[in-house]
Order: C-alpha cells, then sequence, then structure tokens
C-alpha cells in the first residue's frame, strides 16, 4: 500500500465518523485522539471523539491493513 492509498483510507474513516450523528442528540462528533490497537493480532485504527453538543463520547474501530505494509519490501519480479 502506498502513501496516497493509505491517505484515501484514512479519509474514509473520517467521512464515516462526520456522517455519524451522535445518538443522544444528532450532533456532530469532534475527533479528541486516535490511536493503533491489535485486537486478535490485527491492527485497529481507534478514533476516540466526542459531540460537540451533548459531550457524548464514542469510539470509531476501523481496520488498519496499511499497518506493516507500508514497511514491506515490493515484491521482486524474477526476469527469466
Amino acid at each position: 500500500m502506498n502513501l496516497n492509498e493509505v491517505m484515501k483510507f484514512v479519509e474514509s474513516e473520517y467521512i464515516v465518523i462526520n456522517n455519524t450523528p451522535c445518538e443522544i442528540c444528532g450532533g456532530d462528533f469532534l475527533t479528541e485522539s486516535v490511536g493503533l490497537t491489535f485486537e486478535n493480532g490485527k491492527p485497529e485504527n481507534i478514533t476516540h471523539c466526542v459531540c460537540e453538543n451533548c459531550g457524548h463520547e464514542r469510539e470509531f474501530s476501523f481496520r488498519a491493513p496499511f499497518i506493516g505494509a507500508m514497511n514491506q519490501e515490493p515484491e521482486q519480479e524474477e526476469l527469466n
């Protein structure tokens, strides 16, 4: 995965967050922090958000396949 693909992946996470209303008041969520965790060995991007209207807190969890993929060497193609 190249940097452009990673940025599109992360951008899609914020599209989900920005289009998810607060379940308490219907307000918009603001991002407070972003972190990374490994669930069963698989990386997940965790985004902690707070509703700008009522203060309700919510965590969004997204898979993070780009973790480790950026550090891998591109596959070499063998020529005959």
